[in-house]
């Protein structure tokens, strides 16, 4: 039996695959038994999403365990996900079900098929290691790292903001193990300006928030005090601000916090080729970062510049939307292949010095949210005692 990751298919990849082939959402941690699960399906081939690798209880080791989101917010994450694909013509979808999920649904709007006898092979995106749940929460700092399955242009995969999101996860982790617990990566986030193009799979943005928003709320609950949203998907980012403002406001003795992207200190510019304009959406920087990750998913023959798209000084894209306008024009208006920017100078060493620097900033900012939350805590403490 033959298994085809969905997410490291690039867009026109997706857009060829038989709209009756048999595609499968492993839930929570794996590993699952693929071959097992083809033979119940009677299937040659199973197309594998990005496993959901949290939501409900029992999703996984340590704190992931813990993150049951409530029956109706992950029914509504499941639906999403799988109107997505119903909406590109997919007919055959299956919920991978290791973790007695059926018991929390409910409901026959979903397809599921047990599984209870796992094997050493893993599922398509899994968490690459447990997560801890050390005894006291309150001295660690969570990351909650958000990708997207999106499409990337001719070149890249689905699975790019994800890998990348993940790989920065890996880094930090490995650098304070001690201070911190991550959260293996959220592979489905919010586009709103992508569907032209096949393989994006939008959860939509009032799911998205109630999603993160009630993950946070556990977290809370499990006596963490500092969270950060490590975000890899620009079109995730004002979902995001709403959660941290939400969490604010519901929760002000927790300080929660998000960035609009992933690698946007001074590194950013250092080690770049393209001028203004190149770095978008698939170009030089992501392109970079997966030719060092995973080289065998870039397709360098199909990559394409694409930087003849409409800017103002107010309004204009870089790695990040620049100017004080704030707008959501289609896509099509700037790109042809689903990218902005220019890929061709990309390289594997740049993929190496950029990973190395996020890590470094991405520590920098922990470690400057630590120190924010104990003066505020001893400021509160203070103006209790007068």
């Amino acid at each position: 039996m033959k298994t085809v990751a969905y997410a490291d298919l690039t867009y026109p990849e997706i857009a060829s695959l038989p709209r009756d082939a048999t595609l499968v959402i492993p839930l929570g941690a794996g590993p699952y038994d693929l071959e097992d699960l083809g033979r119940k399906l009677k299937a040659d081939t199973l197309v594998v999403l990005p496993a959901i690798p949290y939501g409900f209880p029992g999703a996984g080791p340590g704190i992931l365990a813990d993150l049951g989101v409530g029956r109706g917010i992950f029914r509504r994450v499941l639906l999403g996900v799988q109107r997505e694909l119903a909406n590109q013509g997919f007919k055959s979808i299956t919920l991978l079900d290791g973790h007695n999920v059926r018991q929390l649904l409910s409901t026959d709007a979903f397809h599921l098929m047990e599984s209870d006898s796992p094997t050493p092979q893993g599922t398509e995106g899994a968490a690459s290691s447990p997560t801890p749940l050390p005894g006291n929460m309150a001295d660690r700092i969570v990351v909650v790292n958000v990708g997207h399955t999106e499409q990337h242009g001719l070149h890249l995969p689905l699975s790019t903001d994800t890998i990348i999101v993940q790989a920065i996860a890996d880094g930090i982790e490995a650098a304070a193990p001690d201070r911190l617990v991550c959260l293996p990566a959220w592979p489905y986030g919010v586009s709103t300006h992508t569907r032209q193009f096949p393989g994006t799979l939008n959860l939509g943005g009032r799911v998205f928030e109630d999603f993160f928003l009630a993950v946070v709320a556990r977290l809370v609950q499990l006596k963490v005090e500092v969270v950060l949203f490590s975000n890899a998907h620009g079109g995730n980012h004002s979902f995001l601000v709403n959660v941290v403002k939400h969490a604010g406001e519901q929760w002000p003795r927790a300080f929660v916090g998000t960035e609009y992207l992933h690698t946007t200190g001074p590194a950013l510019d250092a080690h770049r080729s393209t001028t203004r304009g190149g770095m978008g959406h698939g170009g030089e920087l992501e392109t970079s970062y997966l030719l060092h990750l995973r080289p065998e998913l870039v397709h360098m023959d199909r990559a394409r510049p694409e930087t003849d798209f409409i800017s103002t000084p107010n309004y204009y894209m870089d790695w990040i939307e620049g100017g004080r306008l704030i707008a959501n024009p289609p896509w099509t208006d700037d790109t042809l292949t689903g990218i902005y920017g220019d890929p061709t100078p990309a390289t594997a060493d740049k993929g190496a010095l950029w990973l190395r620097a996020a890590i470094a900033e991405k520590v920098e900012l922990l470690e400057e949210m630590r120190e924010q939350h104990t003066r505020r805590k001893a400021h509160r403490a203070g103006q209790a005692s007068v």
